[in-house]
């Protein structure tokens, strides 16, 4: 059927870009630790500004997208990348309330759709039954068109 291959490639592409934004922030981690810094004290109280930490949590980051990527033990990576992105949205809650800066300082619209990347891994989570373009579906009947049973079963 033609929604089940579009409700498929979509899940796919939702994945896709919400793992690849996470492995983009973990490589930054790990070839710019300094950088990484910087983020968590503009905007997560410096609770993360370790240097020697940062490459660590890179590295972390950099698994956990690839597994996501991959659609592999979704189960327990859609939930970790849901926190990342949680957390990312904290950092920035002012640009989500009010993204025009209006009423508050130091906002920025332009990190309003950190609401919409936390909103993509709910979907995730949510539709994880109905994905079928990842790995941990492979025998599954994922990776295949549903075919009746065979009589007498």
């Amino acid at each position: 059927m033609h929604s089940d291959r579009f409700k498929s490639f979509s899940l796919l592409l939702l994945r896709v870009s919400i793992a690849l934004l996470v492995l983009l922030w973990g490589i930054d981690k790990i070839v710019d630790p300094e950088h990484a810094v910087g983020v968590s004290d503009a905007f997560y109280l410096g609770l993360l500004s370790l240097p020697a930490l940062m490459p660590l949590l890179g590295i972390g980051q950099v698994v956990v997208s690839i597994l996501a990527l991959v659609g592999l033990f979704r189960k327990w990576v859609d939930p970790v990348i849901l926190l990342i992105n949680l957390g990312s949205l904290a950092g920035v809650w002012r640009s989500i309330v009010d993204p025009w800066g209006w009423f508050l300082e130091g906002t920025n619209v332009l990190f309003f759709p950190s609401l919409i990347i936390a909103a993509g891994c709910l979907v995730l989570m949510a539709f994880q039954d109905q994905e079928t373009l990842v790995l941990d579906r492979r025998g599954k009947g994922g990776d295949r068109e549903k075919r009746p049973a065979p009589e007498g079963s």
